[in-house]
């Protein structure tokens, strides 16, 4: 590679990273999601997200006005194959806290799920518990998950798809036992430049070859489908992704959020409409001249947005 190649490579790694880091700033700051003297417990599968996560959130501790610890933390389910030195060298290498768990749930999965049969419920709930209580043990006072805004779209998706519900992933929530706070920081971030992100960090990736290399899964249609989106309609996906911190309960019709049956003219709403003329539509996605005002900004000096 050329000098200049080299400079643009690294000029453009730069920007992904101050974009990254923003995101994860942001979402820090509008969810209150680590406080002074937490201890964060990064969850490392060896995938793209989790790697990007421990990244920006141990580049993020070294400028942050507060101080909280990070301990990562894999578990090691045992599947054929898997090549568990990766992970600690990784970790050992960049002098970050870790902990590796092992157990064995791949064999529970293969004995409990038929043949061809999806895996991935058994395996997250079994993952779930253990990971729950790894985190009593360490003394973490924070779960930390890598999922993305992606993420968060294709669980919209596939719960009104599937589940009759509006429904996604929160940026911030008590676990299912009550004992924890699970947070996911890279909320505001953007699959596509984690992934970006990833290769030129060159993180040595490890495959989930159990659960996530399943073909024909709900979440991996849904996927395409705004993959599809994203390449046709540009804007498309940043629209929608603003339209789920945007919701006004007087317009849609859950009679549990918004008392239609006590409604009156002297209620006070959130937002008015016209009852007789059809509403405007703006003719570009607002998500479209967000992300480009963001691309015109990325190079601008970053400030630490969260924990301030």
């Amino acid at each position: 590679m050329t000098h200049a190649a080299q400079a643009k490579a690294q000029y453009n790694l730069n920007k992904l990273h101050k974009r990254l880091r923003r995101g994860v700033g942001q979402a820090i700051a509008d969810f209150n999601m680590i406080e002074e003297g937490d201890k964060i417990m990064v969850c490392l599968s060896g995938g793209k997200d989790s790697y990007t996560l421990l990244d920006i959130l141990l580049n993020l501790q070294q400028s942050a006005p507060i101080n909280f610890s990070v301990v990562a933390v894999n578990l090691d389910q045992k599947q054929p194959g898997f090549p568990a030195d990766v992970l600690p060298a990784y970790l050992t290498g960049i002098g970050v806290d870790y902990k590796i768990v092992t157990e064995d749930t791949y064999s529970i999965v293969k004995d409990k799920i038929p043949e061809g049969k999806t895996t991935c419920s058994l395996c997250s709930r079994l993952r779930r518990g253990i990971l729950y209580r790894t985190a009593k043990e360490l003394g973490a006072t924070k779960i930390a998950l890598g999922h993305h805004r992606d993420d968060m779209l294709e669980t919209l998706f596939l719960n009104m798809f599937y589940g009759g519900k509006m429904k996604s992933m929160p940026a911030k929530l008590v676990s299912d036992n009550g004992e924890h706070i699970v947070i996911r920081p890279l909320a505001y971030c953007r699959e596509k430049d984690i992934e970006k992100y990833s290769i030129a960090r060159q993180f040595p990736i490890i495959p989930c070859n159990l659960c996530g290399s399943q073909d024909g899964l709900q979440r991996q249609v849904v996927k395409e489908m705004l993959q599809d989106w994203d390449k046709r309609f540009p804007g498309r996906i940043e629209t929608m992704f603003q339209a789920m911190q945007n919701i006004v309960p007087s317009h849609m019709i859950d009679k549990n959020l918004f008392d239609f049956a006590g409604l009156s003219k002297d209620t006070e709403l959130q937002e008015r409409d016209t009852a007789f003329d059809k509403q405007s539509v703006p003719a570009i996605p607002v998500g479209l001249i967000n992300d480009e005002y963001d691309e015109q900004n990325s190079d601008n000096s970053v400030q630490v947005i969260a924990l301030s």
